[in-house]
């Protein structure tokens, strides 16, 4: 709207409504325009909080998600890596094969003649 749209009006307002009427007119337009903008402020000033807010929300959870996956343990060792068990848990060593006469392998004698 340029300055000549607005003497227009200005001049229109002023036959219509006459020189008494016209500041309380404008008063109450200027109220009714602040009141707007101010409830319009607010209102982006709300969404923009909620945004910001799922933004929080958004980047936490990705987070998490990140500590869940660096804790979670692989089901197998990675190719090529050495599998290792702590002194605990290893298994005990199998025994030496020294010669075959230290262990009994024959079976045990069941006929009786």
């Amino acid at each position: 709207m340029g300055f000549a749209d607005t003497v227009v009006l200005f001049v229109l307002a002023l036959l219509l409504f006459g020189p008494k009427k016209l500041p309380g007119i404008a008063r109450q337009i200027g109220k009714a325009l602040a009141e707007f903008k101010r409830a319009s402020n607010e209102f982006k000033a709300q969404i923009e909080a909620e945004i910001s807010q799922l933004e929080v929300q958004e980047k936490q959870k990705a987070e998490s998600q990140k500590i869940e996956q660096k804790m979670e343990l692989p089901s197998q060792p990675p190719e090529g890596s050495v599998e290792y068990l702590p002194a605990h848990a290893q298994s005990p060593e199998p025994p030496s094969s020294s010669s075959s006469s230290d262990l009994n392998l024959s079976a045990p004698n069941t006929h009786h003649a």
